[in-house]
């Protein structure tokens, strides 16, 4: 017998009836993608047939597969140890990559991360990382294992030709309305994860104002479906499910991003985001065998009090050739020319933000990209004072609005005000984390 001819219009036809695609079916699709035999038109078609039929989780776990292996398989075989990865559906002022990465190398587990850049609200690590001067977030593949088995953790851009499939379905996704499917967007994300060649993957799944993912449910449930991709395909996978109603942390922008992470290294960042970062470090040490929870926040804990988790960053940051006395004493960090104090317009409290606008004021500061080509200024940005459930007085400073041109201020600002919801009444505390989820099932917190 010879090689099973297929025919993309029956495929089509069987995904539009409700029917679960063959492996076979599936390399067919994506080897077809990638070479161009297949048609936009015939892609997208199949691509709305998912959209309203959706995937079982063996059809999606090897939809990913195909997708992973459309391009470079990262082997990371070379680096000594179990080898973990976290990744973040993105959020305005998230920053825990930072922070993680450092812990997690000083605690003896290997990090071998690659990171993408901003676009929208949304801030990029690697953006974020490059606003330390020299810090270089290109490194050829041998230089790149080697620092992760020398110092034990090394972040970069996403670099080679890493999941090709996911960016020609995504442009067409994107064009003809079919983005927000939950197993499209899962496969999306972890068809890059598979390709990355980690052992064991956290990911974050941000939830509400600020994120791509507006309410619990659906938030819940990209994570189940990509806690499946990747254990189906042998990684230990593990999706926390946060809020991202309220910017994390106090300071959104790339050099004031790093300051704050340097500041909780220290010991004496924000409580919500030193919980956070403790708490999703800790899961990415149980799940690489060292501990129970407790005793991995423990161990978090002490890292950061004894000084070597932000040695471990500094480590990473002059091997990748960055000028690492702004992160020793990070007011040598190079600060904007323009601050703005925004103040309140009355009192009461402040009752809910819209994050995603807040993230926006950002960008218009110069902080994030409008396109792929903008250019972002390293030391624009805004530092929080107040947040949701704080209590104002008309005239109390809000935020400083930091810029390096004049006339970016004045519609940043607007945008702020417009995000932020005053009551006479107090808002319900915020929940942190909504639900933990692992091969075992959701564990709503």
């Amino acid at each position: 017998m010879g090689k099973k001819h297929f025919r993309m219009v029956d495929i089509i036809a069987k995904k539009r009836d409700g029917g679960a695609l063959s492996n076979e079916e599936i390399k067919y699709f994506i080897d077809g993608c990638v070479a161009k035999t297949i048609p936009d038109y015939q892609i997208s078609a199949l691509l709305m047939a998912i959209y309203f039929r959706g995937m079982t989780d063996p059809e999606l776990a090897e939809f990913t597969l195909a997708m992973a292996h459309s391009g470079d398989m990262v082997d990371l075989s070379s680096i000594e140890g179990i080898k973990v990865d976290k990744h973040s559906t993105g959020g305005v002022g998230d920053k825990f990559t930072m922070a993680i990465a450092p812990i997690v190398a000083a605690c003896g587990v290997k990090m071998a991360k690659m990171s993408g850049r901003g676009l929208g609200h949304t801030g990029g690590t690697v953006d974020k990382l490059e606003s330390i001067p020299g810090y270089r977030t290109s490194l050829d593949r041998e230089a790149f294992l080697k620092q992760v088995n020398d110092i034990g953790v090394s972040v970069i851009g996403q670099s080679g030709n890493l999941a090709p499939a996911d960016k020609i379905l995504y442009a067409l996704r994107d064009v003809t309305g079919s983005v927000p499917s939950i197993p499209l967007i899962a496969s999306s994300i972890m068809s890059k994860k598979l390709a990355a060649g980690a052992d064991c993957i956290l990911l974050d799944v941000k939830c509400g104002s600020g994120a791509f993912m507006k309410n619990e449910a659906d938030a819940i449930t990209l994570a189940e479906k990509m806690v499946a991709i990747g254990e189906h395909n042998g990684r230990r996978t593990m999706a926390f499910v946060t809020n991202m109603d309220v910017p994390i942390g106090n300071n959104i922008g790339n050099a004031l991003e790093v300051k704050e992470i340097v500041d909780v290294l220290n010991d004496r960042g924000p409580k919500g985001l030193t919980m956070g970062v403790v708490e999703l470090s800790a899961a990415l040490l149980t799940m690489a065998g060292k501990g129970t929870m407790d005793e991995c926040i423990a161990m978090v804990k002490q890292h950061i009090a004894d000084g070597s988790a932000l040695k471990k960053l500094i480590e990473m940051a002059r091997a990748q050739g960055a000028y690492t006395p702004v992160l020793e004493d990070n007011s040598k960090f190079p600060v904007a020319p323009i601050c703005y104090e925004l103040k309140s317009p009355t009192d009461g409290y402040i009752f809910a933000m819209d994050a995603e606008a807040i993230g926006n004021a950002s960008t218009m500061l110069g902080a994030g990209r409008e396109t792929k080509e903008s250019a972002i200024d390293p030391t624009a940005g805004i530092v929080l004072f107040r947040k949701t459930g704080d209590k104002v007085k008309k005239g109390d400073v809000l935020a400083n609005l930091y810029a390096s041109k004049p006339e970016l201020v004045e519609p940043a600002a607007e945008r702020y005000l417009e995000a932020l919801t005053f009551s006479q009444d107090q808002p319900p505390a915020i929940k942190l984390v909504y639900a933990v989820v692992d091969k075992d099932g959701v564990k709503k917190l």
